[in-house]
């Protein structure tokens, strides 16, 4: 089997000291394989968000191992993790966290900005991804005039804008009505499939994490049953050194969101393209 782009081998985290100290992780197990999407599955308070931060190397472990690609994070240096973080990989969450009054191009280069890229080179980037996303209308209207939907989909831009080879995504749906989250859902794993992107998604929504290739269901910060047996994608995540600028990503077709077919079990009201609570 080849080597997982991610594993993360007894993984334990605790936050705070004493009486008020909380195991957020007991000893977790995961491995990733290029390619497969897999779904980090709890309730609140049960580890699944930790482990994702601990896998895309936001956070540190108190211990077990955590690799990227067969190399053990502990040996990265600053810069390479940087460049992981940053070029690698790619993160969309349920709050935005869009900068309200940029422009929604700006929102989408600034991991571009941050690596260096010339404005020119960040535009066209920038608009490439939009246009994937059928935001390109939009690149130049504020973000905070945005609906949720189009939001989420600026975010999912903005992770895709330095051709990542995964993509995190914690809660993505949670703050969108049941169409809308549907077209979200459509557009990552059309990512997924389409581009070999590595997908892992926290989330407690159970049919969201059913569409996954396998889950891990998380409880209390220990695993429980229903671990399926993991696939082997295509696409590595490269640990080198980074480059002075990074390579422009070649040009995709557009990533056409068909009509998601009738939820279940989700809890949100069927509605046009519009965000809830942010």
């Amino acid at each position: 089997m080849n080597t997982p782009v991610l594993s993360a081998q007894d993984i334990r985290k605790s936050y705070g000291r004493g009486a008020n100290r909380f195991d957020a992780l007991k000893g977790v197990t995961l491995d990733v394989h290029s390619g497969e999407s897999v779904a980090i599955v709890g309730k609140s308070g049960s580890g699944k968000s930790t482990l994702m931060h601990l896998l895309a190397l936001l956070d540190n472990p108190d211990s077990g191992t955590l690799s990227v690609n067969g190399t053990d994070a502990t040996s990265l240096s600053h810069s390479q993790l940087n460049r992981l973080r940053n070029a690698d990989f790619g993160f969309v969450f349920q709050q935005f966290f869009l900068t309200p009054n940029a422009s929604v191009l700006d929102n989408v280069t600034l991991p571009l900005r941050i690596a260096g890229m010339g404005a020119r080179e960040r535009k066209t980037r920038g608009m490439a991804v939009l246009e994937q996303l059928e935001l390109a209308d939009k690149a130049k209207n504020r973000a905070t005039n945005l609906s949720g939907g189009q939001k989420q989909r600026a975010v999912i831009a903005r992770a895709l804008v330095n051709n990542p080879a995964v993509i995190f995504a914690d809660e993505p749906t949670g703050n969108l009505d049941s169409v809308t989250g549907g077209i979200v859902e459509d557009i990552l794993f059309s990512l997924n499939k389409e581009k070999g992107i590595t997908l892992v998604l926290v989330t407690h929504d159970l049919d969201l994490a059913a569409r996954c290739d396998r889950q891990l269901f998380l409880h209390d910060g220990l695993e429980e049953p229903g671990l399926e047996q993991s696939g082997a994608g295509t696409r590595p995540v490269s640990v080198s050194a980074p480059a002075s600028a990074p390579v422009a990503a070649p040009a995709s077709p557009p990533v056409h969101a068909p009509t998601p077919g009738t939820p279940t079990r989700r809890g949100r009201h069927a509605g046009t393209e519009q965000g809830g609570a942010e």
